[in-house]
Order: C-alpha cells, then sequence, then structure tokens
C-alpha cells in the first residue's frame, strides 16, 4: 500500500471514529493493530498521530439538546475529496479491501450509526462497489446469525449445518463457533473471520476473533479436529454451481525407466479432480520434467497407469484425444509470424466448422482475456531480437493451448526467464485458468512466496525421482521442519509479512553433514530414500471417486486437405515475411550459377575473344557442379526444418493432426522454392556458357536431384536433436554423391571389391547424383540440334565399327588359343580352355540373339567335352559370316551418314559450321565415348565387355525387369520397353525420392538410431 493512500485511509478511520461521541478504546486499539501489520514501529507512531489529528473533535459528539450531531458539512467535503483522491490510484481489489477495513473499523465497538454508515456508503459509491457487494460486505462484518447470512457468496464453516438456501456450508467436526467466509466475485478476493473460542491458525499463524483476514491464493485454516481446510476447498464449493465437467486424474504406481536403465521416477501416486493448480517441484534433476512428460503422456511409464475418468492415458490414447494440452518450457511460437497469425492458425487447426468470422472473434477474444490485444499485429521474433516482451510471449504460448480448453494443461517452467511481474501474471493466468475448472500440473523452479502460495497443492520430488511431499504448499515448511525438528516448527510463513520461502525446504532436504571442523561434507544428513519413506508414512494420498463420465473433448480436427492448407499457408506467410530468407534464397541461385557459368566460360584459342561452346572443356564439370549445386541448396533449405518445428509438433501430437499433411505441405513449400532457385540457376549458367535448346531439361533434372535432397534434409532434419549434428551430416551426405557420380571417378577404376565393367556399380544406383548427371550428359550428347539427326546412324555404325575391329578379332584370339590346347600347348591349361569353351558359347549365342539370320547349328559341340578341330572350323565360318555383316552394315551406315553430312555442307557449309559449333560440344564426345580409355575391349570372366563408345551401345537385359546398364548408355530397359535415359533417370530418382518420403513419414531413421543405441546399451 502506497504512503498517499495509506494516509489517506487514516484520515478516513479518523473522520469516521470521530462521529458520534467521537473514538473508543476498541477503535484505536483496532488501528495500532492495522499498522503493526502494515509498518514497522516507528511509522506506526507516525501513522497514529496522523489518525488522531483526524478525531480532535471527538468531544463534540452530540446537541446541547442530547440529539446526534449530524457530520458537518465540512468532513462531507474532507470526505468526498479523499475518496476522489485515492479512487483513480486503487485497482478494484485495493477498494475491496479499504472497504472491509472501514466496516472493521466501525465493528470494532459496534457503534453503527447513522453518520458513521452514511460516510461508509459515501466511500462505497465514489469506488463504484455495486449495492450487492456492499450489503454482503456489511452483512459479513456485522452478523454472526446463519440467517442474515445466508446468501450466494458466503460459506460458513460449522459443526451444525446451518440450513442454509444460497450460502455454501463446510461441515468441521469440533469447531466452537463458526469461521465466515465471504467472496467477493467481481474482485476475486475472499475474507475470512471466526466466531468462536478456539485456538485455529490461518497459515500457521493464530487467528484472532476480533479481525478480519484476507484469504488468499494456497491458504489453509488448521481447525482443531479434522482436515484443514484449504483455499481450494472453499473455491471448489463456489464452483459447484458452474457447468463444469468433472475429472478425475488418477496415478497409480507409477515408474519411469530411461533407456540406459536408469530410474528416472517412482512409486509415483496422485489423485486429483477438476479446478487444481498442482505444482512440481524438485532439485535439478530430480525428475520434474519426466514425471511431466509421464503425467501428459509422451512418455510411457514403465510400470503403472495414469487414469483420465478411468480411461489409461497411454493404452486408451484415441479415446482421450483433445483432452490434454502441453506447454513446454522452450517457446513454441513461429517466430516470423505476428501474435495473431500465430493463434490464428493454431485455432484453424483444431476447429474444422468455425467459420472465418468465428476463428477471428475467437482470437480476438483470447487475445484480450490475455492482454495481448494490443500487440496482435507485431511479429513474435526470436527471444535475441524480440519484438514482444517474454512474458508476452509466454502468455502467447498459453493462449495456443487455451484457444481450445483443454480439460487437463500441462505447464513446464512457465516462469523461466521472466520478471517477478510477469511471473506473476503468468501464473495468475493459469490460476484463473484452474478457477474456471481445469487441472493444471506446473513445473516450478524458484517461485518467489505469493507465486507458491498460489498452488492447490505441491507435490516435491527428491533426487533419483523420489517423493518426498505431496499436499497443500503452505504445509510444506512445517511438514518438513518437523521432520528436521527445527524451532517454531508449527510456523510456516514469517508471522510478520505473511511471506513463505520456499528455498527454506530445499535447504532442508538436502542439508549436508558438517565435519568437526565446522565444514560441510558432501554427505547428505538425509537421503532421499530416507525422504521418501517419511512421505510414505505421513502423507496420506487423497481419493478421489473416479468419475466414468466421457472426458470433455474441445478438439474438431480439419480434414487432411484442409490440415495440408492450413500447415502450406502457415508456412508460406512465415517464410515471405522473412525478407531475409527470401532474398537470399531467390539471389543466390542466380548468383552462384553467374558465378559457376563466367569461370568456366573458356576460350580454347588463346588469340580470338569469340567464345565457341563446342571447343569449351568445361562443360562437363559444370554440368555436374550444377548437380552439386542442387544438391546442395536442396540440403540447405530443408536442414531445418522439422528441427525448429519439432517442440510445436510436440504439442500438436496432442491433437492428433495428420503427421502426412504436415510434411506434405513442408515439402510442397520446399519444392516450389527449389523450382524457383533451379530456374535461375540453369536460365543465367545455361545462357552464359550457350547451352541451348536445353533449359527445361536441365532444369527438370536439377530440380529433381533437388527435390530429393529436400527430403533427404527433411529426415535428418527429423532424426537429430542438434542442429550442429544436422549441419555436420551434411558434406557426409554429399562426398559420396560427389565420388559416386561418374564424373569425378570412372566407374571401371574404382576398388574392384563393389565395381564391375559392365555395369554401374550396385552402391551407384542409390546415387540420385549418377542418374542425373549420366542422364544429362547423354541428353545434352544425344539430342542436341547437331547429333540428333545422325545419332542413330552413328549407333549403327559404331557397333559394325567395334565389331570388326575388336570383338571379332578377339573371339578368333580365342578360338585360336583353345586350337592349340587341343594340339597340346602346354602353355594353357585346362582351366583356362574351360574358360575360353564357355565364353565362345555365351558370346556366340549372344551373337544369334543379335543376328538370328545369320545361325550357328552346333552351339551344344561348344562343351569341353565335344570341342573338336571340326567345331573350331564351324566357329571361324560363322564368325567370317558375322564379319561380313558388320562390315557391310558399316558400309551402309557410314554412307548415309556421310550423304547426309555432304548435303548439309554443301547447302549451307556456314550454317553448319555455326551449329556445330554451337551444339556439338567435344569434351563431352570424348567422355561419352570414353575416347582416351586404352582398354577398347575387357575379358570379364566368360565373356567380353565393350568400352569404347557406351553412348552408342544399346543395353542387353538379362530379364524382364533388368534396368541395371553400363554408364552413358543409350536408351534404359525396363518391363519390355526401351526409353530415353535421361527421362528414365529422372523417373529413378522420384522412385528414390518417394522411397525416401517413407523412410520420412515412419521416421524411420530415428527409430533405427534409437533401437542402435538400446542395443548398444544392452549388449555393453
Amino acid at each position: 500500500m502506497s504512503e498517499e493512500i495509506l494516509k489517506a485511509l487514516m484520515q478516513l478511520f479518523g473522520l469516521i471514529a470521530k462521529q458520534d461521541g467521537g473514538v473508543e478504546s476498541n477503535e484505536t486499539e483496532y488501528v495500532r493493530t492495522f499498522l503493526k501489520h502494515q509498518l514497522n514501529s516507528e511509522a506506526v507512531e507516525e501513522y497514529y498521530k496522523l489518525f488522531l489529528k483526524y478525531t480532535a473533535d471527538s468531544r463534540v459528539g452530540r446537541g446541547e439538546e442530547g440529539k446526534i450531531r449530524l457530520t458537518s458539512m465540512k468532513d462531507s467535503v474532507r470526505i468526498l475529496g479523499i475518496c476522489k483522491k485515492i479512487n483513480k490510484q486503487l485497482n478494484r481489489e485495493q477498494k475491496v479491501v479499504v472497504l472491509v477495513r472501514l466496516y472493521e473499523l466501525v465493528n470494532a465497538d459496534h457503534k453503527f450509526t447513522e453518520q458513521r454508515m452514511a460516510i461508509i456508503n459515501t466511500v462505497a459509491n465514489v469506488f463504484k462497489l455495486s449495492d450487492q457487494e456492499i450489503s454482503n460486505v456489511e452483512n459479513f462484518v456485522i452478523h454472526n446469525d446463519p440467517g442474515k447470512l445466508d446468501f450466494g457468496n458466503l460459506l460458513m464453516a460449522k459443526e451444525e449445518d446451518p440450513g442454509f438456501k444460497e450460502a455454501k456450508f463446510i461441515h468441521t467436526p469440533g469447531l466452537d463457533g463458526a469461521i465466515i467466509i465471504l467472496r467477493v466475485k467481481s474482485a476475486d478476493l475472499y475474507f475470512m473471520r471466526y466466531t468462536g473460542d478456539q485456538e485455529i491458525f490461518l497459515n500457521g499463524l493464530v487467528i484472532d476473533k476480533r479481525r478480519i483476514y484476507l484469504f488468499p491464493n494456497g491458504s489453509f485454516i488448521k481447525v482443531p479436529k479434522g482436515k484443514p481446510i484449504y483455499f481450494t476447498d472453499v473455491v471448489g464449493h463456489f464452483m459447484t454451481d458452474t457447468n463444469t465437467p468433472r475429472i478425475t486424474y488418477e496415478v497409480k504406481n507409477v515408474e519411469y525407466r530411461f533407456k540406459s536403465g536408469d530410474i528416472g521416477i517412482r512409486n509415483i501416486e496422485m489423485a486429483e479432480e477438476q479446478g487444481k493448480l498442482i505444482g512440481i517441484m524438485g532439485a535439478s534433476g530430480a525428475g520434474k520434467t519426466t514425471l511431466l512428460n509421464v503425467l501428459s503422456g509422451i512418455e510411457t511409464p514403465t510400470k503403472g497407469q495414469v487414469l483420465i475418468n478411468g480411461y489409461d492415458l497411454h493404452r486408451d490414447a484415441e479415446k482421450l484425444e483433445g483432452v490434454i494440452g502441453l506447454i513446454p518450457q522452450d517457446d513454441l511460437l513461429i517466430e516470423e509470424l505476428t501474435v495473431f497469425e500465430n493463434l490464428y492458425y493454431n485455432a484453424k487447426l483444431c476447429f474444422k466448422d468455425k467459420s472465418e468470422e468465428e476463428i477471428h472473434q475467437l482470437v480476438d477474444d483470447t487475445l484480450k482475456s490475455l492482454g495481448l490485444y494490443d500487440r496482435r499485429h507485431l511479429k513474435v521474433g526470436s527471444p535475441l531480437n524480440k519484438m514482444i516482451s517474454g512474458g508476452q510471449r509466454k502468455r502467447l504460448n498459453i493462449a495456443l493451448e487455451l484457444i481450445r480448453e483443454p480439460a487437463i494443461l500441462f505447464v513446464d517452467e512457465p516462469t523461466s526467464g521472466l520478471s517477478s511481474r510477469d511471473s506473476e501474471n503468468v501464473m495468475n493466468l493459469l490460476r484463473e485458468l484452474a478457477l474456471k475448472g481445469k487441472l493444471i500440473f506446473v513445473v516450478i523452479h524458484q517461485p518467489s512466496s505469493d507465486i507458491f502460495k498460489m498452488f492447490d497443492k505441491m507435490y516435491i520430488l527428491d533426487t533419483g525421482g523420489y517423493p518426498v511431499y505431496y499436499g497443500n504448499p503452505s504445509e510444506s515448511l512445517i511438514y518438513f521442519k518437523r521432520l528436521d525438528a527445527q524451532i517454531n516448527s508449527d510456523v510456516g510463513e514469517c508471522p510478520t509479512c505473511g511471506n513463505l520461502n520456499p528455498e527454506l525446504i530445499f535447504n532442508i532436504i538436502d542439508s549436508n553433514v558438517i565435519d568437526e571442523y565446522g565444514n560441510y561434507t558432501d554427505q547428505r544428513k538425509v537421503s532421499p530414500e530416507e525422504w521418501h519413506e517419511q512421505f510414505k508414512k505421513n502423507i496420506q494420498i487423497p481419493q478421489v471417486k473416479t468419475v466414468h463420465d466421457t472426458p470433455p473433448k474441445s478438439l474438431n480436427i480439419p480434414s487432411w486437405f484442409n490440415q495440408f492448407k492450413i500447415y502450406t499457408l502457415r508456412d508460406f506467410f512465415s517464410k515471405i515475411s522473412n525478407t531475409q530468407y527470401i532474398l537470399l534464397n531467390l539471389l543466390e541461385a542466380p548468383l552462384l550459377g553467374f558465378i559457376l557459368s563466367y569461370l568456366v566460360r573458356y576460350i580454347a584459342d588463346p588469340s580470338s575473344n569469340v567464345y565457341i561452346f563446342r571447343e569449351n572443356e568445361n562443360i562437363p564439370p559444370y554440368i555436374f557442379m550444377g548437380i552439386v549445386v542442387a544438391l546442395f541448396f536442396g540440403l540447405i533449405i530443408s536442414a531445418e526444418e522439422i528441427f525448429k518445428d519439432a517442440k510445436i509438433l510436440k504439442r500438436e501430437a496432442f491433437l492428433n493432426l495428420s503427421r502426412s499433411s504436415y510434411l506434405m505441405s513442408k515439402i510442397l513449400i520446399l519444392f516450389a522454392i527449389s523450382a524457383i532457385q533451379m530456374v535461375l540457376f540453369v536460365w543465367v549458367a545455361n545462357t552464359v556458357l550457350g547451352i541451348k535448346n536445353m533449359y527445361f531439361e536441365f532444369w527438370i533434372a536439377l530440380f529433381t536431384i533437388s527435390a530429393f535432397a529436400n527430403i533427404l534434409g527433411l529426415i535428418i532434419s527429423a532424426s537429430f536433436n542438434s542442429i550442429i549434428t544436422i549441419y555436420i551430416l551434411i558434406p557426409l551426405l554429399m562426398i559420396p554423391q560427389m565420388v559416386l557420380g561418374g564424373a569425378m571417378f570412372t566407374f571401371d577404376k574404382l576398388n574392384k571389391d563393389f565395381s564391375s565393367p559392365d555395369v554401374v556399380p550396385v552402391i551407384a544406383e542409390f546415387m540420385p547424383s549418377r542418374w542425373i548427371y549420366e542422364g544429362l550428359m547423354v541428353h545434352q550428347y544425344k539430342h542436341n540440334n547437331f547429333k540428333k539427326n545422325i545419332f542413330d546412324v552413328e549407333m549403327r555404325e559404331s557397333m559394325a565399327d567395334f565389331k570388326q575391329v575388336y570383338y571379332i578379332p578377339t573371339l578368333r584370339d580365342i578360338v585360336s588359343e583353345t586350337q592349340r590346347y587341343l594340339n597340346g600347348d602346354e602353355n594353357i591349361s585346362s582351366e583356362q580352355f574351360k574358360s575360353n569353351i564357355e565364353l565362345l558359347r555365351n558370346e556366340i549365342s549372344r551373337e544369334m540373339k543379335r543376328v538370328p539370320s545369320i545361325p550357328f547349328n552346333n552351339l551344344n559341340q561348344i562343351t569341353p567335352d565335344q570341342f573338336s578341330d571340326k567345331t573350331v572350323v564351324d566357329i571361324n565360318n560363322y564368325l567370317d559370316r558375322i564379319l561380313k555383316y558388320y562390315q557391310n552394315e558399316f558400309f551402309k551406315a557410314n554412307s548415309t551418314k556421310e550423304q547426309f553430312l555432304t548435303a548439309n555442307i554443301n547447302a549451307n557449309r556456314e550454317k553448319f559450321e555455326r551449329i556445330r559449333d554451337d551444339y556439338f560440344n567435344e569434351s563431352i564426345n570424348d567422355i561419352v565415348r570414353k575416347v582416351f580409355d586404352k582398354n577398347k575391349i575387357l575379358r570379364e570372366d566368360d565373356h567380353l565387355i565393350q568400352m569404347v563408345d557406351p553412348i552408342y551401345q544399346k543395353p542387353e537385359p538379362s530379364n524382364y525387369l533388368d534396368f541395371r546398364t553400363h554408364f552413358f548408355a543409350p536408351a534404359k530397359y525396363f518391363a519390355g520397353h526401351f526409353f530415353e535415359t535421361l527421362w528414365f533417370n529422372i523417373a529413378v530418382v522420384w522412385v528414390l525420392t518417394i522411397l525416401l518420403y517413407i523412410v520420412l513419414y515412419f521416421d524411420l531413421l530415428k527409430k533405427g538410431l534409437n533401437f542402435a543405441g538400446r542395443f548398444k546399451r544392452i549388449k555393453s
């Protein structure tokens, strides 16, 4: 109470006391007692003298004829002036307290004269208090007769039932007199007084029956017999008229073990009903958050049950959807959205049947109730870049759950990092929710006295997850002081200021043994196990009558499509509101494309400044670097997406929202960003390098691999709990893509343990970089404007040339070697002979399929047992016919090609050369044809492999579904059809992307890591 208000109150006391005969001894004693509860001893005398000053005319009480003197005009004006002066400085609660004290003063000597009551009525009218509340206060202060106290905002604790019709009653056996409690609803205040002669205690202090006491949150009245009367008991009686759904929450012998095997919490027993605010306290590592996670259903207990209205929280979760809400310690806010938008999109996910107008109204009403309406258009910002205060952030976090009004709410450290004022505001909000019928559990750390007493009950844990206290907060210190055999163990709060220091509880619990030198040792006086034994011996777990009503649900979840729409809009607006994010993502792709293309824009002729695409040796590296850029961009923009939403997803898990709708919204936004990035990159880079008529092909290929990287980034974002780990993993994911992409190292020159010269290694088949690089290289060579008209002819020409130059001569050499073995050449082993026979059989079989018009009728004779000189002659004759066939094929293909080239050169030589310079690239030609590979043909076990001109080598599948080929194949086979390499390869990458999405949706990587961790711990 401020100095100015206290002075004004002394004036009012003095002006009232001077009426009708002047101040009485009981009134002066009351004023002194009142001041002692407000001030120190020196200040008491100062304000008491001020009170006496305004009672100076007290000797003039009656007129000469014995009539009662009326209040003077001067005093009336003074009273009105005092009231108006302090009226604007007092909140509603303070005004009610002042009015009660005025009535209490008058009641000290029971002088309820007309003048005195007129003054009080003047004060009440200036304070704008309702007539009904004024009447209630007057009756509460003056009367003891139950007949005059039978109104709705009064409660009486008494041994006999007074037979109230409206007032509340608590049966209190053995109580002399009555405890009377008044509720002033408009100010949410409770006052109490006692009319008997027994010694009863309010928060550990003896009650003076002549005084009226405030009965604040967390208070309790200890009576001679029976259990104490708690604040929550009183509030509960006043709530009985509301339509709050009934809830019973029971915890039965719950224990939780961590994956390591250590026990987190043990022997947890609890039973509560709606309308309670339950605190959970404990030292660091005592298991507070673990207990909250188990109670809220996030973690499944190792043993025991958590029951809500008889339903098992962990086994019947689908029947309890929407009943529970969670507010973690960390912010659940989307920093880029405004206060209104955060709440708006949350409401959209909770209520499918509400119209836009209803949603807006609901959000506005919620913001008004939390004092955030004026801040609704401000961005939330981050804790380091604040747009709203810490207290406002906490209130907005609470609003996210409050808007759907879950029946049971779990809150983790709501006051952490807040000022004392903000902490009280947040806790007042939770207190109000509890009074409205919610059951709220709060993990709290180092609360102030006022906050500590707001709780209805406190559950205290000791190190190792041992419960050591469960009951009224104000009784907790008395409990531990008694067990510690301390002086004044019956006193919980300070007799002077009424404060209670929760820290003393932990000083007692954690106190250490002192050695003979007076130093504290590391050994505790009382172990957690011993405190727990005292808990089991002294603390009675409350019993509740289980309610079997269906738990109240406040959810009406939208359809999958609407959830997808809401998620998408929320993500879209959060991203576009971050200007820096948008600019970086839109500018870095074309900027990097320009830098890369400008650096590799190579001019072969040092004496010329004319750029010729055909001569640029950097085109293949550019294609591969474009793939690396696409992978990198795709990973970077997605690697944080789910990680930064982890806490929001943890809360939204209680809403039972669709995981696929959330993931698809993320994918849509990321794909859109990647698509735009790749458009800008390809448009700039291909233009600078002169890659013509390939914009769409390059874009779709790079977008495909970027989309793959998007999903891969989401997987690591969802699987790891550290952003540092996620970014460390990016190089680990990129390097295999680079090494096995086919550009840096050719597959036939890798380690033979996992490579083969005839097909791409199996491990590389899972690298999208290899598919896209091959596809773009083949497409750029095969479908450019210079090659596309003659490619098929060149393929026939190349095949025929290879057969007659390398393939048939090699077969002849093998036949010759086999014949020498028949003639007794000892330099050839029998194993080599058998291998040659098998190779000849395999290759002739393949040739018969390639050229069915030239049969070989003695294939069954090509076996080690039947092989003879005649077989050699037959094979040589067959090779002669095949050679002649390929010579003829080469001649026809070469002639067709030459005719086409000659015709084009003759028609317009300049145009022909310009097309060749602008569309054909010699470096790509050298790579896809393996011009510089010294091995043109290789023998691999029992077959021959063509190494030269892979771009002209059509795949020969071994079965209907065989899609594996050599690198740079001109077409791909699958299911009886041949497909263009680029489009087939792009399709394969999309298949890999879909497989990754399945991994993402079912969280397989995270589950695998968790399983591996558990297996390792079990093994160790």
